[in-house]
């Protein structure tokens, strides 16, 4: 579907070792936590389950233009955010389409961060991206 539209995906973020998110917990002011992952239940990056992703155009190479850039803090982030221009809001709807379609679910304060199914299934990681093959 999006190959025919001349849409790729373009990854920002996947697995996630549990040690990151530790760190990631930490250095977070309180008030922003609520868009980190607490490291005392571990999240769906660290089971492999989680992915950060946006759309881009094949013909250019370049990201398309979302209602709000990724790892935004404001309103402006949320998969069913009614601003920004009606062209970056079917973008964002059509990358949602697609993902859901197989099997993933919008994160709703983060139209980019998709969840697989069953990721409670999966357990928690702390491999280094060194150590991984």
């Amino acid at each position: 579907m999006l190959l025919e539209k001349g849409y790729g995906l373009l990854v920002f973020d996947g697995y996630r070792p549990w040690s990151v998110t530790k760190k990631f917990w930490e250095v977070t002011p309180a008030p922003l936590r609520k868009f980190v992952a607490n490291p005392a239940k571990g999240s769906r990056h660290n089971r492999g389950c989680a992915v950060d992703l946006t759309l881009y155009d094949r013909r250019t190479g370049r990201p398309v233009p979302m209602p709000s850039a990724y790892d935004d803090f404001t309103d402006q982030a949320s998969p069913w955010y009614e601003g920004g221009t009606e062209a970056e809001r079917k973008m964002r709807d059509l990358l949602i389409c697609v993902m859901e379609g197989e099997g993933f679910t919008v994160e709703s304060s983060e139209w980019w961060h998709f969840d697989y199914k069953d990721w409670r299934e999966y357990r928690i990681l702390d491999i280094p991206f060194e150590k991984m093959n």
